[in-house]
């Protein structure tokens, strides 16, 4: 892609009735800022949820948001065309270094304390939170049923069980399962086998066929090795020619791919490069996008 261009005024002019509208939820060190897009236009943007955030996460309509004092859980507009959330709320679960939303039939919320204790939720609401066992290292990332872990790849049932793997940064469970590692990108097959070789701190990915996208569509995926952004095609990683500035922190897809970086900054992947916006918010963590339903 070509070099990063700031997003000009017509270009942030994102209207509610476009039923193409989405919604990114960025995690800060101010709490969860909402972003209207389309495409690769970035509208306004608004704080939500106020406090420190150390991770975001949406699916089964309902975005939760990792706080340190607990973890809050909004529901989605019902209206195909609305991707806000109205308000979040209190779980009584304490202060959260991580969390997730399996959306499968049961859609359930996976949360990660700071002591390493993991509890299970359902995104209804119901009941209270379930313990699911404790990881005796620092959990650092969470998705689906799996767990990120300074010792390795946890997945989370009744308990968490090690499943490979040392000094894991990060890990995604949607499609392939793959995991960022201190030495490098790995993606779970027979056994764990090697993609990247490096010091990787992120990787995400929209499933492609086995995931949540149409069945036509190539899998999406991203991930930060040796601080380079690379990005998974016809089945080889590549690097993008201009990368973005800043360090990516975090991926999410609709229409199209955004990316958010720790200095508060989030890139849209339009055809002729980067579209860029500041958000003017602190420590940026991560971001989960709601698109139409």
């Amino acid at each position: 892609m070509s070099a990063e261009k700031d997003i000009s005024l017509d270009e942030k002019r994102v209207y509610d009735g476009d039923e193409r509208k989405a919604t990114l939820y960025v995690a800060s060190g101010v709490g969860c800022v909402a972003v209207d897009v389309v495409d690769e236009r970035v509208g306004g943007f608004e704080l939500v949820a106020r406090g420190t955030a150390r991770d975001v996460a949406a699916g089964g309509g309902v975005v939760a948001v990792a706080t340190a004092e607990d973890v809050l859980v909004g529901r989605v507009g019902t209206d195909a065309a609305d991707t806000h959330v109205d308000a979040f709320e209190g779980t009584g679960h304490g202060a959260a270094v991580a969390v997730a939303v399996a959306d499968t039939d049961e859609p359930a919320i996976l949360a990660a304390g700071p002591d390493g204790g993991l509890s299970r939720r359902s995104v209804d609401g119901d009941g209270d939170w379930t313990d699911c066992g404790t990881v005796e290292s620092e959990v650092r990332s969470l998705s689906g049923d799996l767990c990120a872990a300074a010792d390795g790849v946890y997945r989370v049932g009744s308990e968490p069980t090690h499943v490979g793997l040392d000094d894991a940064r990060d890990v995604s469970a949607v499609g392939t399962p793959r995991a960022a590692t201190g030495s490098g990108l790995y993606r779970l097959g027979n056994g764990w086998l090697d993609e990247l070789a490096g010091a990787a701190t992120l990787v995400e990915s929209d499933g492609g066929e086995t995931g949540t996208r149409d069945a036509d569509e190539p899998e999406r995926a991203h991930a930060v090795v040796d601080d380079e952004l690379v990005a998974l095609s016809a089945g080889e990683w590549v690097s993008y020619p201009d990368q973005p500035e800043g360090g990516v922190v975090g991926v999410a897809y609709d229409r199209t791919t955004y990316l958010v970086t720790s200095e508060g900054r989030v890139f849209a992947a339009a055809e002729d490069g980067w579209r860029a916006q500041s958000l003017g918010v602190p420590d940026v963590v991560g971001v989960a996008a709601v698109g139409p339903t």
